[in-house]
């Protein structure tokens, strides 16, 4: 059995859709998902969709990096209020181990941002 051709886009890639808040009396409403259920055709809905979840999974990333960030500025030993692994685990809502790699994480993101402030 041979593998299916691949088949190459004829587009760029399009950037994700920009996340918008919903109303809240359309949120508050559990039919109505950022206005997919008013889409009757098959192919705008599923591109629309499609749209949504690559933005979700950017925003999802972006705001995992932001998380790391903050970790680690919180456990910077230079600041006079700096928080432990636990403490940090415990207002995250993660486990220590977990918190743990995220300040590294987050350290690796600053230094890769600043890398004369080492």
């Amino acid at each position: 059995m041979s593998e299916p051709e691949r088949v190459t886009p004829s587009r760029p890639p399009r950037r994700p859709a920009a996340l918008l808040f919903e109303p809240t009396e359309i949120t508050a409403d559990a039919e109505h998902f950022f206005d997919l259920e008013s889409i009757d055709d098959p192919r705008d809905l599923l591109s629309r969709a499609t749209e949504l979840t690559h933005a979700f999974r950017a925003a999802t990333d972006r705001s995992v990096e932001f998380q790391a960030i903050a970790a680690a500025r919180l456990a910077d030993p230079r600041r006079f209020d700096r928080l432990t692994t636990a403490d940090i685990a415990e207002r995250a809502e993660w486990t220590e181990d977990y918190a743990r790699k995220m300040v590294e994480f987050g350290r690796d993101l600053l230094s890769a941002a600043h890398p004369d402030e080492g």
